[in-house]
């Protein structure tokens, strides 16, 4: 029988990667639901998707990402990547579907001179990121069947609003490009995602838990942005900029390298 899955959140990069893909399984059956068609944050439109489902598994990639809002209107951040994942988590458990929730780097505080594995404290230093571990803590306390991935750097080269693309636009219209190096992380294809979680997570069955999934090697952004006019052609054509006076409004951690 087919594997009936749930996709939150599905308008957004990640949702759209996964929608691509399914186009070539037969051995899926997915329900794509935008975050215009289901509001995790209400959970009388989650009940009336669930009383049909009968999901065998739901990715959550509906959530809050605008990290600079979240700092200035923290409730709007909690009240997605919180308390939606804990409706969310209960509908799922009372449902018996295996929820598969994604998170960030942005959990830890990038103190750390080496990279984060899944068993480091979390501690996170912005209200995006408190608002990411609040949801996993939910999670883990309400879902026994789950899966916490937490990546970093997410892009698309096709879909949505992210720095590859960002970057792409930019350079190819002539701009010049001013890029920070004082962040560093391990940029990941939503592509790879992907099939990490449909493939490895849903086909092969890890055990439940928690776990990092990152397809790029470390770097900064202003490497990453240099890497992205390489593949690209556009290296020499393009002013690129380091720059130090980097301006934000929340804090970000400094390292938020994954493995």
């Amino acid at each position: 029988m087919n594997k009936r899955i749930l996709v939150t959140g599905s308008s957004g990069q990640l949702g759209q990667t996964i929608q691509e893909y399914a186009y070539n399984r037969s051995d899926f059956f997915f329900d794509f639901k935008s975050s215009n068609e289901l509001d995790i944050t209400e959970r009388k439109e989650l009940y009336d998707v669930f009383q049909d489902g009968n999901y065998d598994f739901c990715i959550n990639c509906a959530a809050y990402t605008n990290v600079e809002r979240a700092e200035k209107q923290p409730e709007t951040a909690f009240k997605v990547n919180a308390e939606g994942v804990k409706n969310l988590a209960e509908l799922c458990n009372e449902h018996k579907t295996t929820l598969v929730h994604i998170s960030t780097d942005y959990v830890f505080d990038g103190e750390k001179e080496t990279p984060y594995t899944v068993d480091d404290l979390a501690n996170p230093i912005n209200e995006y990121g408190k608002s990411k571990l609040s949801g996993e803590k939910f999670v883990q306390e309400i879902i026994p069947n789950h899966y916490i991935i937490r990546t970093s750097w997410l892009y698309s080269k096709k879909y949505g609003h992210n720095f590859y693309r960002t970057i792409l636009k930019k350079a190819l219209a002539g701009e010049s490009l001013h890029i920070t190096d004082a962040q560093k992380g391990r940029p990941t294809n939503t592509e790879g995602l992907t099939k990490f979680i449909l493939e490895e997570i849903i086909l092969n069955k890890k055990s439940f838990g928690t776990y990092h999934f990152v397809d790029g090697g470390a770097m900064t952004w202003y490497e990453f942005a240099k890497q992205i006019l390489e593949d690209n052609g556009l290296t020499g054509k393009v002013n690129l900029v380091l720059d130090r006076n980097y301006r934000t409004f929340a804090k970000r951690p400094k390292n938020s390298v994954l493995i």
